[in-house]
């Protein structure tokens, strides 16, 4: 979600045809195309680890067709309603843990908690992590995707304590309801439309949000800009290998070189003005606003401009990307949920109709329970809030018990991050499956967050599961951040942000969710944006 554990396949904005993937798919193993091995004929390898391994075996598996692999199987699940089903039906025939061969490369695949947390917690000594050819063109050797040892430890532990900070906490609130609230206003107006896309919404705040944090712009020039060169940016996170001019990686890389020209010039900037305030004893030495002040802040030689640009445009990432999403999938669960909307919303007597499919009609009616022991949170919130004329601070929206359980369980149900690659550096075992050295890894969260042995009836929306769920919060049942030394550092950030528009949605606003779709592959997104019929209230 954040950059820590990047997304695997890697999240790109627009859609992408299948046929184009499959031709992607076979460049991609040619590029990169490593000797086929066979899991069941491998004596030779399974005797070698009988001495350093003990009784560790490489896992059962197929490493699908020649060149090919399993590839596009993986690619026609992905497009499905079910991508899951490809390690499903795997599941079956081979056990949680399995070999294949994907990308251009061997794979062990893991749909198992404890395995996948093991690989995770694991450090550089075994795995290192592995993206597709053009995401490493994109991001480059500077990233903290793909930055190893104390400097990747370095940066990633300055950004989590910065997005963990109560200062860019309190800004971050400060700046969502100000954007927020004008967002709002804009569905009020008197001809305006009477539609709203919740996807094309969140996107335009989070990025604004995340940008300041990050460089510290204002609305403005600079700010349109940067967004405009990153949506080039980001659609060359999954496309060819071919850096020809006119290709998708050619012109995002060209974008990329756009906002590291501004991005440098702001670091420059900012150099000198700590310069000065150096040397000034009598000058006024301010606490860091953004994440460039904090990096600048550490002293560090390693810390390049270089660095630090590369960084601050894959922080970006999840402005357009992973936090909008993650807003719209809750919006669209909330909907078909009317019993966790309620809990959401003040008790109040209305009658809506929501249309949940082309064929169903649920008429759904609230009537006030008055004297009940269920607080409708988010209205009770703003109701104490405002009678006692008080700013709702980041410490009201992450209190919000049953809000939290909503995000959570959306987390789960919507994988925006359906996964994560490693490559092996070693042989390595991992509690009972021996991983060959140069061998990627695939820990699939999505299969673990819908299996059934691990989640109740996994592919239903149900945020009160959360109430008493700490054993699988803590045991690699729930990894939608990623884990290790690499978990995403602004994971409170991401639900911060999603509380406080939830928050103002349903306490402004009801609404009729028109049908739409999720697609899965190759980013997670609402196929029309989620649109949303909105009323105020009264």
């Amino acid at each position: 979600m954040w950059p820590g554990d990047g997304p695997w396949p890697a999240s790109a904005a627009g859609p992408v045809t299948a046929a184009a993937l499959l031709v992607a798919a076979v460049i991609v193993v040619r590029l990169f195309f490593v000797p086929r091995l066979q899991p069941s004929s491998g004596t030779e390898r399974r005797g070698a680890a009988s001495g350093a391994f003990g009784s560790a075996r490489l896992p059962a598996g197929s490493l699908g067709w020649p060149l090919l692999g399993e590839t596009p199987a993986f690619i026609l699940a992905a497009y499905s309603a079910r991508p899951e089903s490809f390690v499903e039906r795997r599941r079956l025939l081979y056990g949680k843990v399995f070999a294949s061969h994907l990308w251009g490369s061997p794979a062990v695949v893991s749909s198992d908690p404890e395995v996948s947390r093991a690989v995770l917690q694991a450090d550089a000594s075994a795995f290192v992590p592995w993206y597709p050819r053009s995401l490493m063109e994109l991001m480059g050797r500077s990233s903290i995707l793909v930055l190893g040892g104390g400097l990747q430890r370095r940066v990633h532990g300055l950004a989590g304590a910065f997005f963990k900070s109560p200062h860019l906490k309190a800004r971050v609130t400060a700046d969502m309801h100000r954007r927020v609230a004008r967002a709002m206003a804009a569905w009020r107006r008197p001809g305006a439309a009477p539609v709203v896309r919740v996807q094309d919404e969140a996107k335009s705040i989070v990025f604004e949000i995340l940008v300041r944090a990050l460089i510290g712009p204002d609305e403005g020039h600079e700010m349109q800009y940067l967004r405009q060169q990153f949506k080039e940016f980001i659609a060359g996170l999954i496309s060819l290998p071919v850096k020809l001019p006119g290709t998708q990686l050619y012109r995002s890389l060209k974008a990329k070189k756009r906002m590291t020209k501004l991005i440098q010039k702001i670091i420059q900037e900012k150099r000198k003005r700590r310069i000065a305030e150096c040397e000034d004893p009598h000058g006024t030495h301010h606490p860091p606003r953004d994440m460039i002040d904090v990096l600048l802040g550490n002293g560090s030689d390693e810390l390049t401009d270089e660095l630090i640009s590369d960084n601050m445009i894959d922080f970006m990432i999840p402005a357009e990307d992973s936090v909008p999403v993650l807003i719209t999938l809750a919006v669209k669960y909330l909907s078909e949920c009317p019993q966790a909307l309620q809990q959401l919303e003040v008790r109040f007597n209305f009658v809506a109709t929501h249309k949940l499919t082309s064929s169903l009609t649920l008429e759904l009616r609230y009537t006030e329970a008055f004297g009940g022991d269920t607080q409708e949170e988010n209205m009770d919130l703003k109701r104490r809030k405002s009678g006692a004329g008080e700013t709702l601070e980041w410490t009201d929206y992450m209190s919000l018990t049953f809000t939290q359980h909503v995000i959570t369980e959306t987390l789960r149900m919507g994988n925006i991050i359906n996964g994560i690659m490693r490559k092996a550096v070693r042989d390595v075992e991992v509690r009972g499956h021996l991983i060959p050295k140069g061998w990627r890894v695939l820990v699939y969260f999505r299969a673990v967050h819908l299996d059934a042995a691990v989640h109740d009836d996994p592919h239903t929306f149900n945020p009160w599961r959360w109430k008493e769920r700490a054993d699988v919060m803590t045991g690699g049942g729930f990894t939608p951040f990623g884990g290790g030394q690499r978990l995403c550092p602004g994971l409170d950030l991401a639900r911060l942000e999603a509380s406080i528009f939830l928050h103002h949605l349903v306490t402004n606003f009801r609404w009729v969710a028109e049908e739409d779709a999720v697609v899965n592959f190759p980013t997670v997104r609402l196929r029309r944006g989620m649109p949303i019929a909105v009323t105020p209230r009264t």
